[in-house]
């Protein structure tokens, strides 16, 4: 068993998608319509090519409620791993990205947390 797909919630489909592709530097995947919505899919180009992030649409009320509070509570909805945390973060930063959490040490992990512009906390975390 592996991981296929994992999702999180966004806003607007449109919108995530170049936040994820142009910001983040992920390639779309997958854009097969689904009523008004689409089943769009983002990759990381230098990672597994099998495992997708799923740009679902939070317009199921539950989403929507869940979203909102983690994203209250300073809950991030995924964690990226990068080999290098601080370029990763001058990068974004210098791209307009909004960062709640600057590179901070724990133990052996670095974490970082920025808005993704979409509803939702995304945590960087370098290992060692």
């Amino acid at each position: 068993m592996r991981i296929y797909v994992t999702s999180i919630f966004v806003e607007d489909q449109a919108e995530a998608l170049a936040f994820y592709t142009t910001m983040l530097g992920f390639t779309k995947k997958t854009d097969i319509p689904v009523g008004e919505y689409r089943w769009l899919t983002v990759t990381a180009p230098d990672g597994p090519e099998a495992v997708e992030l799923l740009l679902e649409p939070n317009q199921n009320p539950a989403a929507k409620i869940y979203q909102q509070a983690l994203y209250e509570q300073g809950i991030a909805a995924a964690s990226f791993a990068t080999d290098a945390i601080e370029q990763e973060y001058e990068r974004l930063r210098g791209d307009g990205v909004a960062f709640t959490m600057p590179p901070t040490a724990m133990g052996n992990v670095t974490l970082a947390m920025f808005d993704d512009t979409c509803g939702n906390l995304i945590q960087l975390v370098q290992m060692g």
